[in-house]
């Protein structure tokens, strides 16, 4: 399995109403570089067939260049499964996988 594929099961299992930090994709998928994660998302051709959606920065902050609408098509996904955020538009904590 390839490691894009590999980081895709892994965005699969994440719950819904929940949200992960790209870091904590790639420490499941056992590499040591979050960036590949973006990439991998980026390149994500369905975000129903994977929740990329769910998938925030460490500090809950929504992705700027979120490849299926931008920032504020991310929010409305996340808020459809019930996910909350903070006054300053982060995902709280609650809300997260992981919270480091």
């Amino acid at each position: 399995m390839g490691v894009f594929q590999e980081i895709y099961r892994i965005v699969k299992r994440i719950p819904k109403g929940r949200a992960a930090s790209y870091g904590w994709v790639a420490r499941q998928a056992g590499i040591g570089d979050a960036r590949v994660v973006g990439w991998a998302l980026h390149a994500n051709d369905s975000y129903e067939r994977v929740p990329c959606y769910r998938v925030v920065r460490k500090d809950g902050k929504l992705a700027d260049n979120y490849a299926h609408g931008g920032a504020e098509k991310q929010r409305r996904l996340l808020e459809k499964e019930g996910v909350r955020f903070d006054k300053r538009g982060r995902v709280r904590q609650e809300f997260l996988v992981n919270s480091k």
